[in-house]
């Protein structure tokens, strides 16, 4: 034990400075290692196994790296899976994992970076015009399951919303598509664009559960004018500014059917808790 000591600090003392390795000088080789690993991984058909590492082991890190990934979107888009079928999903992902560059190191925001994927890239869209909107209307129900968004509890319940400054629940999503997402299965695509865009409102209710319903170009604008941030209009205001803007696109339109039906669906909204209670003006 004492020789091999002595044997230590002598080899140490006379190698001098010279033969001593230099901090990071083995930098850029490990950054090629790293960058043909990677590459591997995400597109190995187009990149080949790292020299230095046995093909069965480099296996091993690609079923990992595809599998995780892929399971992970196929639990998010199931409908768009099902739609597109097998061979066409995992090209899909396939493409996304060797084209595309998140801007997210986080898991969990994977499906918004398929969502920029499909945006950026429309080589699908000649086949599949609706895909981007389908995985958007699949890619809603998760944002708002996982949102740290809560209900607000300091709002006034029961008031007269015509009156009063109705306040827009954070946990609802007023939402418009070209396309009857909501509708669209392996069984039922859309041959075509339908003439009239759809309105849905997705949101989270009392329940902690996701629901969606059937809306329409009023309630949205709607909710639109009373989710701005620090809006002070009334419902009866909101309401009549719509009536108004109706009247200049078609003169025939009834600002006290705008205002009474607006009424109805106000109180329709606060059921569901979109509509949460009311501020004071």
């Amino acid at each position: 034990m004492f020789c091999s000591v002595k044997s230590i600090e002598f080899v140490t003392h006379n190698a001098g400075p010279a033969s001593m390795p230099t901090p990071g000088s083995n930098l850029p080789r490990f950054l090629d290692a790293q960058l043909e690993f990677a590459a591997h991984i995400r597109d190995p058909s187009n990149n080949p196994c790292p020299p230095d590492i046995e093909a069965r082991r480099m296996q091993i890190y690609v079923d990992l790296f595809y599998n995780n990934i892929q399971t992970f979107l196929a639990n998010i888009f199931r409908i768009a899976k099902s739609v597109l079928g097998h061979d066409a999903w995992h090209e899909m992902v396939r493409a996304f994992l060797a084209r595309h560059r998140s801007t997210s190191p986080y898991f969990q925001e994977i499906p918004q970076e398929f969502l920029a994927f499909l945006d950026k890239d429309r080589s699908w869209e000649e086949a599949r015009p609706f895909l981007l909107e389908l995985c958007h209307y699949e890619w809603v129900e998760l944002a708002l399951d996982v949102s740290v968004d809560e209900l607000p509890t300091d709002q006034q319940m029961e008031v007269d919303l015509l009156d009063q400054v109705p306040v827009v629940s954070p946990l609802a999503w007023s939402l418009r598509y070209d396309y009857p997402v909501h509708r669209i299965s392996a069984d039922y695509v859309p041959p075509d664009r339908p003439d009239d865009p759809t309105y849905l409102i997705v949101y989270r209710g009392t329940d902690e559960r996701v629901h969606f319903i059937e809306s329409n170009a009023v309630t949205a604008r709607l909710l639109t004018i009373l989710g701005e941030p620090e809006s002070v209009l009334t419902g009866r205001q909101a309401l009549e500014l719509i009536a108004s803007e109706l009247h200049d696109s078609d003169a025939d339109s009834d600002e006290d059917a705008v205002i009474d039906g607006g009424a109805d669906t106000l109180q329709r909204l606060r059921g569901c808790a979109i509509i949460v209670g009311s501020r004071a003006t």
